[in-house]
């Protein structure tokens, strides 16, 4: 059991200890308000000094000691070129509150914080923030003002060939290293940055055109890629599809890449526009007969088109054609039945020529232009009203001279009869079947007499039908009088050869004599009148390179009269017709 002078001891020496530890905390608490959230003192940051002060005044004493340097330009020499550059093209920036923090600012009670306050003082560096996007596009302008960008090799697609495009090395920047050096020169008082140019080398270089000729050129080009739209392939040739090919950089390497509009454009160079099916037809082309292949109509995707496309360019032969979805209208008449039409050779020929007449230029011109590729297949009968269409100045005709009545006078479509009787006396030589033809009512010169043909728009037609097992293309051609002494019209018809057509013509009988009209009608046109009359024409059918006749036909016909017009103006004198 402790004597009472312990227990007082003890408690001495509890009070003592007491009592220094008030006086530390008294020490520590007066410590803590003496430094506040001041900087530490004798604390500078670029050179600026900013210890003892709250951090609010810190970051303004920052701001002003530092005003000159935050915006003076930068000289930065690349090779030959100095040029001076802001801190804001740099992309750089000083953060203040940052940086006074960084120095020591800011209230805590942490006898660290607190004896660094008393016994501080470090030259610290400012927090330079840097944009990573202003800094690169600063770095580009400045290595490709002052060196080489380096170029990536690729592929060249032209005709049915690709040609490698070699990589070139180029001159740049390091842009670690010169954005390290402009950084570092920030805030300096004579702020100079040197920068060298060192080799840079393409992304895409020769290995990578290698592998893009092996992987992906060559084998592309090396055969035709069918597209199959329904029951309608689309067949493409490497010389054809080359233009839509490509390749582009992708992760360091060269990957194919396709024009998507120009396969477009291909495609549909093989079927119908507008989703609709076109049939196939013959046409002449550098004077003979050629096939004109059937479109289907196709709706599709374009990128399906594409998806497809490029699967197949890497297959080998025998698996370069694939189905493509889309929804397909076939076309009634198919390329093989265009070419079973057999229309190969020229199978007969006529030429009718007119006096110079711009009326006729126009209108036997415009005739010529409608019925010429028409295709007859076996079976078909042509009409040439149904054909020309009406004559109307909307359709392309204009006022020329008729005959109405046995007379002359003017109306729309005048000299489309040359057009007739072109036509028809080809298909007499080709042996075609007449179905319809009425000869003028009076006979003119400059026609076969017993064989031509005239129209008259809902009246008057000219009707023929294919009887042959093949099919007819007709061509029809004019040479316009202006500028010479007359105008020529020639229709040719071009199959496969059935017939050889002879013909023979009697002598005119049962002539008739004109009369004398006198007309004072405004559309009056004065004519010297000459005799009608009877004739017959015959039509001999012989089998190609055979003497025999095997059939014969007759066509009969009668001229009336072309009267006498006499023109007077109203009230005179008129004398009755003879």
């Amino acid at each position: 059991m402790k004597n009472k002078s312990e227990r007082a001891g003890g408690r001495a020496v509890v009070l003592v200890v007491l009592a220094l530890a008030l006086l530390v905390a008294g020490g520590w608490g007066a410590a803590y308000a003496v430094a506040g959230d001041k900087v530490p003192r004798g604390t500078t940051v670029a050179g600026v000094d900013v210890g003892g002060r709250t951090q609010a005044d810190a970051v303004r004493a920052l701001e002003d000691g530092l005003a000159e340097r935050l915006d003076q330009p930068i000289a930065v020499t690349v090779g030959d070129t100095t040029e001076d550059v802001t801190p804001a093209d740099a992309g750089l920036s000083v953060d203040l509150d940052a940086s006074v923090e960084a120095a020591g600012g800011g209230r805590s009670w942490k006898p660290g914080r607190l004896w660094d306050y008393f016994t501080g003082g470090e030259d610290l560096d400012p927090i330079v923030q840097v944009d990573d996007a202003t800094m690169g596009e600063l770095l580009d302008r400045l290595g490709a003002e002052a060196g080489t960008l380096p170029k990536d090799g690729g592929l060249s697609f032209e005709g049915s060939g690709v040609t490698p495009i070699d990589p070139e090395v180029g001159e740049a920047i390091d842009p670690d290293v010169a954005a390290e050096a402009i950084t570092a020169a920030y805030l300096a008082d004579e702020p100079t940055v040197e920068l060298e140019l060192v080799e840079a080398q393409p992304d895409i270089d020769d290995a990578d055109v290698q592998a893009a000729l092996d992987d992906f050129a060559n084998p592309a080009l090396s055969g035709p890629v069918t597209l199959v739209f329904g029951d309608s392939p689309v067949r493409l040739a490497p010389r054809d599809f080359s233009a839509a090919l490509g390749v582009r950089a992708e992760g360091g390497v060269l990957v194919p890449d396709i024009d998507e509009k120009a396969l477009t454009a291909l495609v549909d160079d093989g079927i119908a526009e507008r989703g609709a099916p076109v049939d196939a037809t013959v046409v002449l082309r550098n004077g003979k007969p050629k096939v004109v292949p059937a479109k289907p109509g196709v709706t599709y995707e374009p990128a399906d088109v594409a998806a497809a496309f490029l699967a197949l360019l890497t297959k080998p032969e025998g698996e370069r054609q694939q189905e493509v979805e889309a929804t397909v209208d076939e076309p009634e008449f198919s390329t093989k039945d265009a070419r079973q039409l057999r229309i190969r050779e020229k199978v007969s020929t006529f030429t009718t020529y007119y006096p110079p007449a711009s009326y006729r230029d126009t209108n036997i011109g415009r005739a010529a232009e409608l019925v010429d590729g028409t295709v007859l297949k076996p079976g078909e009968t042509f009409s040439l009203n149904d054909i020309v269409g009406e004559r109307t100045v909307e359709n392309g005709f204009t006022t020329g001279t008729i005959i109405s009545n046995g007379i002359f006078k003017e109306d729309l479509g005048g000299g489309v009869s040359q057009m007739a009787t072109t036509t028809f006396n080809a298909a007499f030589f080709a042996g075609l079947k007449d179905v319809e033809h009425k000869p003028h009512s009076v006979y003119i010169d400059r026609y076969p007499v017993g064989r031509e043909a005239t129209v008259a728009w809902g009246a008057v037609d000219l009707r023929f039908t294919n009887d042959t097992p093949y099919g007819v293309l007709i061509h029809a051609n004019v040479i316009p009088s202006a500028g010479r002494s007359q105008g020529t019209v020639t229709v040719s018809m071009w199959s496969t050869k059935v017939w050889d057509i002879t013909t023979t013509t009697s002598g005119r009988y049962n002539t008739t004599a004109p009369k004398t009209r006198t007309l004072t009608t405004p559309d009056c046109l004065p004519n010297n009148g000459y005799s009608g009359f009877d004739v017959d024409v015959k039509r001999f059918f012989a089998k190609p390179g055979s003497d025999t006749v095997e059939k014969t036909e007759n066509f009969h016909t009668t001229y009336i009269p072309s009267d006498t017009v006499v023109c007077k103006k109203p009230g005179e004198d008129e004398k009755p017709e003879q």
